[in-house]
């Protein structure tokens, strides 16, 4: 068989690394949750977090749960592709991991903020896509983060004045989609992704293919 047509058949694409952010009560969550469902190819991130454990969070699933002092000898040794302090608790993401992924052709969900994104960002490069999630309307999202029934309303009125600093970063991202409607976003989301796994700087062979048929 042509070299070039096995490469097509078996492609070795570098993986890539899919961030999707938004203010608390956007939906990035479950639109995270839905995507990993439907699409098996993609794998989320696994975090270091030095927030306590939550009931039913298993450690290396959820999170690597560690405290102050690991988290900071990792920052120290270089060990992250990216690290934020969210809400009084630190979260960072092991570098090493992430670059495996990459080189293996895994894609990798992020569920970071704009700052984790902008380092990650700044790590990894053109393996990074940077989707952010905005709310239909600021009153919306308010009502949303009622409907929760999980926070005071000292921390609905902190998330609030938080949401609106984590949107003024929207020009940072590729893509930017209103979750309006869960399953449209959603859908929004797999397109982004098929069109970027489709891009051709990450289709190993189809540029030789090209200049094959070219002549």
């Amino acid at each position: 068989m042509d070299p070039v047509a096995s490469d097509l058949q078996n492609p070795k694409r570098r993986g890539l690394l899919i961030v999707l952010s938004s203010p608390s009560g956007a939906g990035k969550t479950t639109i995270s949750r839905l995507l990993l469902a439907a699409d098996p190819a993609i794998a989320m991130s696994v975090s270091a977090t030095t927030r306590p454990m939550r009931p039913g969070e298993v450690e290396d699933t959820d999170y690597h749960f560690v405290d102050d002092a690991e988290f900071q000898r990792m920052v120290d040794a270089h060990e992250f592709a990216e690290y934020a302090t969210v809400f009084d608790h630190r979260y960072g993401t092991p570098a090493a991991p992430v670059s495996a992924a990459i080189e293996a052709g895994r894609d990798i969900l992020f569920d970071i903020d704009w700052q984790g994104t902008q380092q990650l960002h700044s790590a990894m490069g053109g393996d990074v896509v940077r989707i952010f999630i905005l709310p239909p309307s600021m009153a919306e999202l308010e009502r949303r983060l009622r409907a929760r029934g999980t926070d005071s309303e000292s921390v609905i009125e902190e998330r609030m004045h938080r949401a609106k600093s984590e949107i003024s970063h929207w020009a940072e991202y590729d893509y930017l989609l209103v979750n309006d409607e869960v399953d449209e976003c959603l859908a929004q989301v797999r397109s982004i992704v098929a069109a970027e796994r489709l891009k051709a700087s990450r289709q190993p062979g189809i540029a030789d293919f090209a200049r094959g048929l070219a002549g």
